[in-house]
């Protein structure tokens, strides 16, 4: 296993911590969410690291390419979940990111069994750093509910753009040849 593998999963299993961090604090500003914050921020900034390690020492692998989207995924999932919980996200909203992720997903294990590997795209990249940094704010300032929709609005933005470009860049993986 890649060093740039084993920093990803590093950010899975901050997963745990932050959820615990989050649930200690009940959506209040305080000791609790400033620590799941941070856990959060340090399990964000491997998504940069183990990439830049992969691309520059060579280590790029399938593996990689799958583990850290979904890496992403869980984190940025725990997050929506629990500001679902404490009426900061709409549960719609959560349910369209969960309804992309799924079909990327879908559309990943198509191509894999044709072949192909799709790796992230940009507009995923784009879409996961928006999601992080307005996940951090909502963090930061949980008590704002004019910021709560202005982070949701990115979310919902990033993640309908980026699903539809993926569909449009991998549309022939869906039919047999």
């Amino acid at each position: 296993m890649t060093l740039a593998s084993k920093i990803t999963l590093i950010r899975v299993a901050f997963i745990p911590l932050y959820m615990l961090l989050m649930y200690l604090s009940g959506g209040v500003p305080g000791l609790w969410m400033w620590l799941a914050l941070l856990v959060f921020v340090i399990a964000s900034i491997t998504d940069y690291v183990d990439g830049q390690i992969a691309r520059r020492h060579n280590q790029v692998s399938d593996f990689g390419k799958f583990l850290d989207p979904l890496a992403d995924k869980l984190l940025t999932i725990a997050a929506m979940t629990m500001f679902c919980q404490w009426q900061m996200m709409p549960a719609w909203a959560l349910m369209l990111v969960l309804t992309r992720e799924f079909a990327v997903t879908g559309l990943r294990l198509v191509a894999v069994g044709k072949g192909k590997v799709i790796a992230a795209g940009w507009s995923g990249k784009i879409k996961t750093a928006s999601t992080m940094i307005g996940l951090c704010v909502l963090m930061a300032f949980p008590t704002i509910p004019w910021l709560a929709m202005v982070v949701n609005g990115v979310i919902i933005i990033t993640t309908i753009y980026s699903g539809i470009e993926y569909f449009a860049q991998n549309w022939n993986c869906l039919w047999d040849k």
